[in-house]
């Protein structure tokens, strides 16, 4: 009979490795669950643009928000922005302002816990993104100039459109950028990312309790957060984004969308378009800046929604606009690369004290 010393000396070597992971799962997510907030800087005036200051109607508050009408206001399509992680409205702009150029009313709005709203008590996730979006998706519906709308994101902030889509069928087209594919993956990539020196055998299973205990708060299942679960649920037409250099989120991303999309869309016998472009030089943000991009994305919309102007006047509308980053803004969730990321040692992660000071969160700010 084994003696209470093997006893308890097996007991640590099995549930000593478990309690360390679930310490670092619960240091992760009060690190990684809460974004800065940047509050917007520009206003769509700073870009020419005409703007409505309103407020979108969601779950998690009243969200600020600006619709900026096209066409001299006249009904027409409309497009909802969602932005990146610890991003704002106003990193929103330059889309908005090549969108505007082809003829699409635009709204966007700062996601809960980002810009202008007050912080969070709980994580934030994709699932609020997906909520947020789909508030702002009923509010642009319910303006007169709006007759049909689409859901565009960048990085969560596409999965949040996808999510959204998925869940409201008045989604009249769809466009993701640079969209984490599914919640787990994601948490693998922001461990690489901050230079954790975790092995598969490892990250997998670390990474999979990290991403439930990130969640739990907010009740959310993995399903409910993850694009590549909600995008075989759209029916309307969608357009995949991603840029082929981005280390924040891998290119193989866009894959795995594509082939959840593609296989519903076979499953359904569904017509509607779906349409993948690579973006050669593309990193993970400002993909505005490549004509092809503003190009392909006005074209698309006016092929899924009509609108004033013809699918390649549309697209010619976009590509011709000065596009240019806002100045004094950074990639936010890419800041993670450039410095090493902020997740420095694990033993900052396990140990008694906390990280503090400006390296004491996950993720960077202003992605977009």
């Amino acid at each position: 009979m084994p003696s209470p010393r093997r006893i308890g000396a097996v007991s640590a070597a099995v549930l000593g490795p478990i309690l360390l992971a679930y310490r670092f799962a619960l240091i992760y997510r009060a690190r990684a669950g809460f974004p800065r907030r940047r509050p917007a800087r520009f206003t769509p005036a700073d870009l020419g643009l005409p703007f409505e200051s309103i407020v979108v109607a969601s779950p998690g508050g009243s969200l600020p928000a600006w619709f900026i009408p096209a066409n001299g206001g006249r009904p027409g399509p409309g497009v909802v922005l969602v932005h990146g992680w610890e991003s704002a409205r106003d990193r929103a702009l330059p889309y908005a302002q090549f969108l505007h150029a082809a003829g699409f009313h635009c709204l966007v709005f700062d996601v809960r816990g980002h810009g202008d709203n007050r912080a969070e008590l709980l994580p934030v996730s994709a699932g609020e993104f997906g909520a947020d979006a789909l508030a702002a998706l009923d509010t642009m519906l319910g303006r007169r100039e709006v007759t049909v709308a689409a859901l565009m994101g960048h990085s969560i902030g596409g999965a949040g459109a996808i999510i959204a889509a998925a869940a409201d069928p008045r989604t009249a087209a769809l466009v993701a950028t640079a969209t984490p594919s599914d919640p787990d993956r994601l948490t693998r990539q922001t461990f690489r990312l901050a230079h954790l020196p975790f092995p598969p055998p490892v990250a997998w299973p670390l990474a999979w309790l990290t991403t439930r205990v990130f969640l739990r708060p907010r009740g959310h299942a993995i399903g409910a957060v993850s694009a590549r679960d909600s995008i075989d649920r759209i029916a309307a037409p969608i357009l995949l984004v991603h840029g082929r250099q981005d280390q924040v989120v891998p290119f193989g991303d866009l894959a795995r969308l594509a082939t959840a999309a593609g296989r519903a869309r076979r499953r359904t016998g569904s017509a509607a378009a779906l349409e993948i472009l690579a973006v050669d030089d593309g990193r993970h943000s400002w993909l505005h800046e490549d004509e092809g991009y503003r190009r392909t994305v006005a074209r698309f919309l006016a092929e899924a929604m009509g609108g004033p102007y013809a699918p390649h006047e549309a697209a010619a509308r976009a590509g011709a606009v000065d596009a240019r980053r806002l100045p004094e803004t950074q990639e936010g969730f890419a800041a993670l690369i450039d410095p090493p990321g902020r997740l420095r040692t694990i033993a900052e992660l396990t140990g008694a004290t906390p990280a503090s000071g400006p390296e004491a969160g996950l993720i960077g700010a202003g992605d977009q």
